[in-house]
């Protein structure tokens, strides 16, 4: 199973070879946390530094590595973009005309947004309709009789 420590390790991977043009200006931290239906990730402003936090259903093996390797270069991309970090931000809205995708296209991650979208619609549907049946709460007697 996957932990905080592997996912540093895989920020620190993407940043070397996807990303060494954009200098950090301050501490990233990165974690898991969350269990979202709808999120894969944000990044977010912790005082001076920067965090990034990727959905906690992705520690499960069942999700490969290139959906994370994408949140993550998704979320560095916002960095680069001037969200959430130090840099001036560049555009009014962070995914405005697919900024993002056009950005992680220009580095080496074309491949992985096509099969994150055969993915999303062929796994992860599937992953959470499966999760929402067994979380699924029971009506409370007081809900059977109700005038």
């Amino acid at each position: 199973m996957r932990n905080d420590l592997w996912l540093k390790n895989r920020l620190e991977y993407l940043w070397g070879n996807h990303f060494p043009d954009v200098e950090r200006k301050n501490n990233i931290h990165i974690g898991f946390k969350g269990n979202w239906k709808n999120k894969f990730g944000h990044i977010k402003k912790k005082g001076i530094d920067s965090e990034i936090i990727v959905n906690g259903y992705f520690k499960k093996d069942v999700v490969p590595d290139y959906i994370i390797d994408l949140t993550i270069a998704h979320e560095l991309v916002h960095y680069m973009h001037g969200f959430n970090s130090p840099y001036p931000r560049l555009f009014k809205h962070p995914h405005k005309g697919g900024i993002v995708n056009k950005e992680l296209k220009k580095r080496g991650f074309k491949v992985h947004i096509k099969d994150e979208r055969r993915w999303i619609k062929e796994v992860w549907r599937t992953i959470m309709k499966e999760d929402f049946k067994e979380k699924r709460i029971r009506p409370s007697l007081s809900n059977w009789f109700r005038f």
